[in-house]
């Protein structure tokens, strides 16, 4: 027998609420939507990075990433040059790597592990500051690809593009998060 007035449902989600509104206060974010950047940091200079690797390209689809990764954070403006920035993220892919993991019946690859590994860092302007740092920042990512693939030059672009989309959003989150 029930006590009167007792009612479990209302009491869980009484409960939840509460549960939530404890969270919000203890400083709990959804991951990849808070920044630990100074609140003063609202332009940041970005342009395509450097490219230390004998793969013609890389930079410039890695840099096209970031830079969309930063724009769509809401909080920046992304620049290329330094009018009105208050940092600058600027960097160089230092190493790039590609390698079929597994193959089909016909002996075509179907599996790529790509790694990237980029030289990083974020500094304030105009005093260069360093907010944020990473000598050999790494990414590794598997990507199959998709059976109605034209050529294996097409392959390899292919994954690379899907793994620089993972890699950027990956950079962004250790940047503005601080990790």
């Amino acid at each position: 027998m029930r006590a009167a007035g007792f009612r479990p449902g209302r009491a869980l989600r009484g409960a939840l609420l509460l549960a939530a509104a404890s969270a919000i206060g203890c400083g709990y974010s959804l991951v990849g939507r808070g920044s630990t950047l100074p609140p003063g940091v609202r332009v940041i200079r970005f342009q395509t990075l450097q490219n230390g690797t004998s793969r013609v390209g890389v930079e410039q689809r890695v840099s096209r990433e970031i830079a969309r990764e930063l724009a769509t954070r809401g909080r920046f403006e992304v620049r290329a040059d330094t009018r009105s920035a208050d940092a600058e993220l600027s960097g160089t892919v230092t190493q790039f790597d590609l390698y079929a993991v597994a193959f089909d019946e016909l002996g075509r690859a179907k599996e790529y592990q790509v790694a990237i590994t980029a030289k990083m860092s974020l500094k304030t302007l105009p005093d260069e500051k360093v907010l944020w740092e990473n000598p050999a920042y790494t990414f590794r990512d598997d990507y199959t690809l998709p059976t109605s693939a034209a050529s294996y030059a097409d392959r390899e672009n292919e994954a690379i593009d899907r793994v620089a989309e993972r890699f950027a959003a990956s950079l962004v989150s250790s940047v503005l998060e601080g990790f």
